[in-house]
């Protein structure tokens, strides 16, 4: 596991985006593991700023994401879909037939579960994974519980993500309830795994999750038995890990 310790949310940004723009580079057709919520977004604008300089190509790339809400159609600007095509998809030259989000509206859970985990093996699996980290410690919609998920699933919500994602919508009634997600096992296979953390509300979360015990509590927690991870997080979100001695010298 490498830690990389930036200053604040914008060089933590740019070292993400470093790593990420390192690996369409070194494998232009490579499957990119995308995740959403606000911590990646500064990533992803530094991907575009290098795509208008002509330092990346995304016209190979293939990408999968970990979630999508479930009952929000693509183009509801709360949807996971409509996020990244404003943050990403509709600013760089990927093609949107290589471009994959679980379809939030389909009803037939194990349909849609079994579909998109052949998604994910058709495409020969993830090179790179990138994720956030919850206040919980969950990654993707995997939320604390008594197991590790394996493949992608349907999740209901906890109380405390639900609180997390009220911001994003007009009322708290808004917010959806149930999303589907990549499993844990989805994730752990990727051959490269990348978790940004930013803000001192992580500071928790991510001292469990590398330093804790490995527990379903702590969702997160089992990237400690992956071989390839990096961690690229801000000095806040550190706070905790750097106040137990933690972090390398």
């Amino acid at each position: 596991m490498k830690i990389y310790q930036a200053k604040d949310y914008q060089e933590m940004s740019r070292k993400a985006a470093n790593i990420i723009a390192a690996q369409i580079i070194l494998k232009p057709n490579a499957v990119l593991g995308l995740a959403t919520g606000s911590t990646p977004i500064g990533a992803y604008q530094q991907l575009v700023e290098r795509f208008k300089q002509g330092d990346l190509d995304f016209s190979e790339i293939r990408s999968v994401n970990l979630d999508e809400y479930k009952g929000l159609p693509k183009d509801n600007d709360q949807s996971y879909a409509f996020f990244m095509r404003t943050n990403l998809f509709d600013h760089v030259n990927i093609k949107a037939e290589n471009t994959n989000i679980p379809n939030g509206l389909e009803t037939d859970i194990e349909a849609e579960c079994s579909r998109y985990n052949s998604v994910i093996d058709q495409l020969g699996g993830v090179d790179l994974q990138l994720l956030g980290l919850g206040n919980n410690g969950h990654i993707g919609f995997n939320e604390p519980g008594d197991a590790f998920e394996n493949g992608a699933h349907c999740v209901k919500l906890t109380e405390n993500t639900i609180q997390a994602n009220a911001r994003f919508f007009a009322t708290i009634d808004e917010v959806p309830k149930y999303a589907y997600s990549m499993g844990v096992g989805n994730i752990m296979r990727a051959r490269g795994i990348l978790l940004v953390a930013s803000g001192s509300a992580k500071a928790d979360a991510l001292y469990k999750a590398l330093f804790g015990p490995i527990t379903p509590a702590v969702p997160a927690s089992i990237l400690q038995l992956h071989s390839n991870v990096t961690i690229v997080a801000d000095e806040e979100a550190l706070s905790l890990i750097k106040e137990h001695n933690c972090l390398p010298a």
